[in-house]
């Protein structure tokens, strides 16, 4: 009966990374672009932040955080913090008359963040 779970998880597994990236490749290059569309620039921060979870799962396989309760709160609470980060970054760079990227937004720090932390959240040992 493993090897049914096994296989399902393989196939599973296989069509998300073709469907990463088919659509991925795309998406990942938007927000570097001019004016990409914001739906498309979502889906590159989220890629993006997916692909630096998983390095920073080879850089330390480990969870950081060992208590459930805490893991799950640090779940909600980094990606807030990293978005008002980006946001009061943006809001700094638009003061000095600086170009503001997409990523000084707080949604767009958010997402980037919110799936390097679901990345980890599920997959760190």
């Amino acid at each position: 009966m493993e090897w049914l779970a096994e296989l399902a998880v393989e196939l599973v597994g296989e069509f998300l990374l073709a469907l990463v990236l088919e659509f991925g490749g795309r998406a990942l290059l938007a927000p570097f672009r001019a004016e990409p569309s914001p739906w498309v620039s979502c889906s590159g921060y989220l890629l993006l932040g997916a692909l630096l979870g998983g390095l920073s799962l080879w850089l330390v396989p480990h969870q950081l955080v060992q208590q459930p309760s805490l893991r799950v709160l640090n779940l909600l609470l980094t990606p807030f913090a990293v978005g008002a980060t980006m946001g009061w970054m943006g809001q700094w760079r638009a003061k000095r008359g600086l170009r503001v990227l997409r990523m000084d937004r707080f949604a767009y720090g958010y997402l980037m963040a919110l799936s390097l932390g679901l990345v980890r959240y599920c997959w760190a040992s």
